[in-house]
């Protein structure tokens, strides 16, 4: 399995924005990927506009056709300027 993770720190004026396009873009994943299993998006609790990813899929292809899709192309277009910083992680799981 081929897992992603995701440390975004958002802008704080635009958190509110970007949750609920981050929530329908983990949602889509799932439904529209089928080797996409698992999308988890999870917000700390001490600093709310850090938002912390965790993604698994089947295969890096399966990731690299999670980038190509264009749900993700346009997630990424509408959230491009909310983002203060973002840090991609990738592991092989055991």
């Amino acid at each position: 399995m081929y897992v992603v993770t995701v440390d975004f720190v958002i802008k704080p004026t635009h958190l509110a924005d970007f949750l609920p396009a981050m929530m329908e873009n983990a949602k889509t994943s799932l439904e529209v990927e089928p080797e996409c299993t698992y999308f988890d998006v999870c917000q700390s609790e001490s600093k709310s506009n850090h938002i912390f990813l965790y993604e698994i899929y089947n295969s890096e292809k399966a990731f690299q056709d999670h980038l190509a899709s264009e749900h993700f192309k346009q997630f990424s277009k509408t959230v491009e300027n909310w983002v203060e910083s973002k840090a991609v992680n990738i592991f092989n799981r055991c």
